[in-house]
């Protein structure tokens, strides 16, 4: 999987020469809100920024003179043969910010054949997410209620998904003040200064918004009940945020009891909590602060990651927060990572230029980890180790 050629590429995309530059595209094309939804981090940033620079603090000890021509990126999780050793995370909202966002990220995926998880707060009914891609991941959001979560996994296990991920760091709402400074509600309520953000992002507004109404209507939210819930756009309807304060272990020990496909819990940052999800159950684990995105200042997951493998070495440990280059990839591998999950970037790279700004995204951060596989010295991600091919960034005094 190669980087496409510029000559082949739409105009918009031509400057795009990493996934940090779909974010600038993205900003011009989407309304401010729209765009403040899909960028917000929890209150200062500290956890977002911490992502970051977790992956800053090591360094690589690259072997030299090892024949690199035949080397793969693809990798094996869960028995399934990837193309390259990145997915894509679950992002809430696809659809409003690209046009039928769900599917087009599926049909990306299955066509580059790397891994794809579905939002459970999304817009597009997730049996026709499950029929575009079988293969593809739906990642939910618990309900408060028992009865609630055996519904919503019941309609999961009616579809092709086999796997479900249970994403367990939202108990409660995170700050919105970032969203609210962005003019973003959910549902968004009709104003002037709404409309005006329209009107003054035309193709966003014909490309996307009016064209999901004229084609499909109203977007509503499908996904995080077994029914449907609110419209996106509302002037008086609330939406049903779930309270998920009261979900414990014991509700874990229950999907597991009812769920028979593969299950895998994201949202840890603990040795401890990964070995009691590993226990009741869970078939593999993503390290996650949700891109920070909920708690500031929570640990980075990168920093988290090798406790987490130590603790749980008999089921794949992946990683998601931060991940934005090829070299950020082979870090998390090294340190025992099964796979890397990328998020805004591609939220960005769909809403820019549709399937093909994410063949595009795929393809760079594919290209990326072969060429740095190649200066690294590693030939196939298996390869990977943290002490032949890590250390630590030294401090300068």
């Amino acid at each position: 999987m190669g980087n496409p050629s510029s000559v082949s590429l739409p105009r918009r995309l031509r400057g795009v020469l990493s996934l940090d530059d779909f974010e600038a595209a993205a900003r011009r094309h989407l309304p401010r809100p729209v765009f403040g939804y899909l960028r917000a981090v929890a209150e200062t940033g500290a956890a977002y920024d911490e992502n970051r620079n977790a992956y800053r603090d090591y360094v690589f000890r690259p072997a030299v003179m090892v024949d690199v021509s035949r080397r793969s990126t693809a990798m094996t999780l869960f028995g399934q043969a990837y193309a390259a050793p990145f997915g894509l995370c679950p992002l809430g909202l696809s659809a409003l910010s690209a046009y039928r966002g769900d599917l087009v990220m599926a049909q990306a995926a299955a066509e580059a054949r790397v891994p794809m998880i579905m939002s459970g707060s999304s817009l597009i009914p997730l049996e026709a997410v499950a029929e575009a891609h079988p293969q593809a991941w739906f990642q939910a959001y618990l309900p408060g209620d028992r009865a609630a979560i055996e519904a919503l996994i019941d309609r999961v296990a009616k579809t092709a998904f086999q796997t479900l991920v249970v994403t367990v760091d939202t108990q409660v709402k995170p700050n919105s003040e970032n969203m609210t400074r962005s003019g973003f509600s959910a549902p968004m309520r009709p104003s002037v200064s709404l409309a005006w953000q329209g009107i003054t992002h035309p193709r966003w507004l014909f490309g996307t918004f009016l064209r999901t109404l004229w084609r499909h209507g109203m977007p509503h939210f499908e996904n995080n009940y077994a029914t449907r819930g609110a419209p996106i756009l509302s002037p008086s309807v609330m939406r049903d945020f779930a309270e998920r304060g009261n979900l414990n272990w014991d509700t874990l020990r229950a999907i597991r009891a009812q769920w028979r496909g593969r299950l895998v819990v994201k949202g840890v940052l603990r040795d401890d909590d990964a070995r009691q999800a590993r226990d009741l159950g869970a078939d593999g684990i993503i390290v996650s602060n949700h891109g920070g995105r909920q708690l500031d200042d929570a640990i980075a997951p990168l920093r988290a990651l090798p406790e987490i493998v130590r603790a749980c070495p008999d089921i794949p440990v992946m990683i998601d927060s931060g991940v934005r280059r090829g070299t950020d990839v082979l870090k998390a591998l090294a340190l025992g990572a099964k796979c890397a999950f990328v998020g805004r970037p591609f939220g960005y790279a769909a809403a820019v230029g549709g399937m093909a700004g994410l063949r595009h995204a795929i393809g760079l951060l594919s290209a990326e980890v072969s060429r740095d596989m190649a200066m690294l010295g590693v030939t196939d991600v298996s390869q990977l180790d943290a002490v032949r091919h890590l250390a630590p960034r030294v401090a300068r005094a």
